[in-house]
């Protein structure tokens, strides 16, 4: 296991030599052991191999290291051979100089900084010695940090830059990781990383650089394609622990059909040393070189950073064209994949996510972190929502773009491979978990502000201001704040991206307009809500055992089991302990059982009935959960608290369906998509345990039950039984991981018909973006008000912010989605005043095509499935 580093851990000096470096010596031995390799790399056998042993040999017997004037003749053997020169069908490797450093995995933040700088330096010198040598260099937060910490080196980068010699690669902030991030969080990090290469660097990159990530959503293709991207580069797949994925070069084709050229490194490496063994394995392991001619080879120390090495140069130099070997040139991401396109006419294509199977661990390692990343992605949408509106209408107000930058950067970091997965040590998590509260901090600031410039006034004491942050219009039950610091509960309505003032005590129907929640506890202690909509019966401890459509009767629990059903698995994986739960530990499902009389009635009904349970899940943890059902709410959110005190355990909270299907649907990035619930073949085995975001669904024709979740990612569905992956309690790299309080919802929601029809993913929206109350200026506003709707209940409006490049700031973004997987047409109205409308892509490049028609406010748009769409609005000066 990798142990957490020991803070008391001391090293000493004891002793320290001064050394002269015999150049000629470092030559011959580097030209032995390299015809050692090929001796070994091509057996006994070979001729080519004969030839290299017997070379050795007799340079062995000609050097004599007391008389420094054998070496030429010595050298001048190994030159012959490795001069003699192979055939033009012979494999090409481009060799780049590569160090891979984590932004934070055992070490901390600060600790990168240094490690950045000391990998660089050597970089520098080796650029310096040597013309011909190439470095690609990736992640912008890291040459931010040297440009900030080290300015003298960031112009010596800069410099090596226009020379060619220094290549920044990969156009995202950080290496993120491939799956957690939401969609808008993935444009983020594109958009900073290609920002800041283009202003630091003079151009962006045209390679996606993500070596060393758990996966890669199938939405990362048409992202790519829309940041500038066309090719992408990684290695991780190479860990598979069940399937050997089929290809080193390919076309990925993502979930709206976009296609970018793939390679895998065929040495399953990017911290290669250039030997022999390494060239070799290259050529010999590659799945595709029948269809193309042309390899990756990274070399250089990397994770803890490092780099090449002069040695490492002068081994790839002296093997540039062998015989029996496959060339090797010092080359550069450029020139790699232009000749891999040149052989691409043959390429196959791999349709959809690349799940790496193994590391399914980091879907649930560290709660805490994963809910910091869902909260703060939702507080910089809302925040740049509110401040996007305030700005249409008050002159006087200035969107903090430079403090969102800041905010959004913090939010970025953090979404490192090794940060949001929980696969750190505790110093990162800790530090992590700041950055988060500076976040919350900041954005409930920037919230209170924009609200107060939409009502154009200063803050008064009586005031309320509802604000509905997505797109369509909602009614919910809210509990408002009353003076006295108690709160009433209230149904309200608020139409989309817009707001509505909170009612008054006066103004509160005594009952709604819906069929009102009843609440009944019967003599054996089960509770059953019922508002209409769904009947939901709990057993004594709190177990689901029946979740009623009521239109239809349709039951949707399987007959014969429970809901809400809490098991705990031994979690003990083979090696990498945060990163990893392996297969087996399905084997150890143990359900934790509660005590009859412990559920009791909670809210009694009207607009909101509830129960609540306590369960004692060992003799170490509990948890304690109230079951919530709202007025007209399609769902029952189930809100809970865990005290959790174990060690390699794995809690999970299963739901077994009425429904049969072969595949379930899982949110994803700007989608969904759907994988096997069965294990029919390796690849269907290898999904125990697989990601979603905001909700899954399971469902057959004409009816299904969908799942949502407020902070979760661990999820799967086998047969019929839905489970979401809670907490587990891994002791490697952070002993402490996880121990603690956790609060968290999730909610089930049965429908009739597709999900998509049923309004699943508003409903998963709804539960992730709750309604804000936010103090108004003096009286709050007298009628409600709303900024943007979408005809299409397909089409989501993710995304209002400031554009980048906002002349006199008058210029928003709007980002929005097909949702459903279906072509749509649809209008987006606004009451905002427009001049201008424009389509772009996710840099915010205008479409060459010219402004759009604006009509009546609105403007029509057609989508593909699972398309994204950016938009420039142009707006008028405000009147006030």
């Amino acid at each position: 296991m990798i142990a957490a580093p020991d803070p008391e851990k001391m090293f000493q000096v004891s002793r320290a030599e001064l050394a002269v470096f015999h150049r000629d010596v470092h030559k011959l031995l580097v030209d032995l052991e390299l015809l050692l390799g090929i001796a070994k790399g091509l057996g006994e056998d070979n001729q080519r191999s004969f030839q290299a042993l017997y070379t050795a040999n007799q340079m062995v017997n000609i050097c004599d290291p007391a008389q420094p004037e054998t070496f030429p003749v010595a050298q001048a053997l190994a030159s012959k051979f490795f001069g003699q020169r192979g055939g033009e069908s012979q494999h090409t490797i481009h060799a780049m100089g590569h160090c891979h450093i984590d932004t934070a995995w055992l070490w901390p933040f600060k600790e990168t900084v240094r490690k950045c700088a000391r990998s660089w330096v050597t970089v520098v010198q080796l650029m310096e010695r040597n013309p011909e040598f190439i470095f690609a260099c990736s992640q912008a937060q890291q040459l931010e940090w040297v440009r900030s910490h080290y300015p003298g080196l960031h112009a010596r980068l800069q410099e090596f830059a226009c020379r060619g010699q220094f290549v920044p690669v990969g156009g995202t902030w950080v290496e993120m990781d491939g799956n957690l991030p939401s969609g808008e969080s993935m444009v983020r990090q594109f958009l900073q990383g290609q920002n800041f290469f283009r202003q630091e660097f003079g151009k962006m990159c045209s390679e996606f650089w993500l070596p060393d990530t758990f996966g890669y959503s199938a939405q990362l293709p048409q992202i790519m394609r829309s940041c500038g991207i066309k090719r992408f580069l990684t290695q991780k797949l190479s860990w598979n622990l069940v399937n050997s994925f089929p290809h080193h070069t390919f076309f990925w084709e993502g979930l709206d059909g976009s296609q970018v050229l793939a390679h895998f490194p065929p040495g399953d490496s990017y911290g290669m040393q250039g030997s022999v063994e390494e060239v070799l394995k290259t050529v010999t392991k590659n799945r595709d070189k029948g269809r193309t001619n042309h390899s990756a080879f990274l070399f250089g120390f990397g994770d803890g950073g490092g780099g090449p090495t002069q040695t490492m140069v002068d081994r790839l130099k002296r093997l540039c064209n062998t015989d029996g070997l496959p060339r090797v040139q010092l080359s550069s991401p450029e020139r790699l994949f232009s000749a891999l396109e040149g052989d691409s006419g043959q390429l196959c294509t791999w349709v959809g996510e690349l799940f790496l199977e193994l590391h399914n661990g980091t879907y649930t390692t560290h709660a805490q972190i994963k809910k910091g990343n869902r909260e703060c992605e939702r507080i910089l949408h809302d925040v740049e929502l509110l401040s996007s509106l305030a700005l249409a209408r008050s002159a006087q107000f200035l969107y903090p773009a430079a403090l969102l930058q800041d905010l959004w950067r913090l939010l970025l970091l953090n979404q490192f491979h090794d940060v949001v997965t929980g696969s750190c040590i505790q110093l990162v998590a800790e530090e992590a978990m700041c950055h988060y509260e500076d976040i919350r901090s900041h954005g409930n600031t920037l919230l209170s502000a924009a609200a107060a410039a939409l009502c154009a006034g200063e803050p008064g004491p009586e005031g309320l201001l509802i604000v509905n942050t997505l797109p369509w219009k909602r009614t919910e039950v809210l509990a408002l704040p009353r003076p006295g610091g108690a709160h009433c509960l209230a149904l309200v309505t608020v139409p989309g991206m817009g707001y509505a003032p909170a009612p008054t005590p006066t103004s509160l129907q005594p009952l709604p307009p819906q069929q009102p929640v009843f609440v009944v506890q019967e003599t054996d202690g089960s509770v059953t809500l019922d508002n209409g909509i769904i009947r939901v019966r709990l057993d004594p401890t709190g177990r689901l055992t029946s979740l009623v459509l009521v239109a239809s009767g349709r039951e949707a629990i399987a007959e014969g089991a429970v809901g809400n059903q809490f098991v705990l698995f031994d979690d003990v994986p083979l090696y990498w302990d945060a990163w990893d739960v392996m297969d087996y530990h399905l084997e150890t499902r143990k359900p934790v059982l509660g005590q009859a009389g412990t559920l009791a009635v909670g809210t009694e009904g009207g607009v909101r009935g509830s129960a609540w349970f306590l369960l004692q899940i060992s003799p170490n943890s509990r948890l304690s959960q109230e079951v919530v059902l709202d007025v007209g709410c399609p769902y029952v959110r189930f809100h809970t608290e865990v005290h959790w005190h174990e060690a390699h355990k794995f809690l999970k909270v299963e739901f077994p369906a009425r429904v049969r299907s072969p595949q379930a649907t899982y949110e994803v990035q700007f989608g969904h998509l759907q994988r096997p619930t069965h294990y029919n073949t390796s690849w269907d085995w290898a999904r125990f345990e697989v990601w979603a975001h905001r909700w899954m669904d399971l469902s057959e024709h004409g009816f299904g039950l969908a799942l949502l979740n407020d902070c979760k990612y661990g999820a799967s569905v086998q047969g019929n039984v839905l489970s979401l992956s809670l907490l587990r309690a891994p002791k490697s790299p952070d002993a402490t991981v996880d121990m603690g309080r956790h609060e968290f919802t999730y909610a089930l929601m049965p429908h009739k018909g597709s999900f998509q029809d049923a309004g699943v993913i508003p409903a998963a929206y709804s539960l992730n973006f709750p309604l804000l109350v936010l103090p108004a200026p003096g009286p709050a506003p007298a009628a409600a008000w709303s900024a943007f709707s979408v005809s299409s209940p397909a089409v989501v409006l993710e995304t209002v912010k400031q554009a980048e490049t906002s002349p006199k700031g008058r210029t928003l973004l709007l980002r929005l989605y097909e949702a459903h997987g279906s072509h749509s047409d649809c209008w987006l109205h606004t009451s905002l005043p427009v001049q201008e409308a424009v389509l772009c892509d996710l840099l915010e490049r205008h479409d060459p095509t010219g402004p759009l028609l604006l009509r009546d406010n609105r403007l029509k748009l057609t989508f593909a499935p699972f398309q994204v769409q950016s938009l420039l609005l142009v707006l008028q000066p405000p009147l006030n």
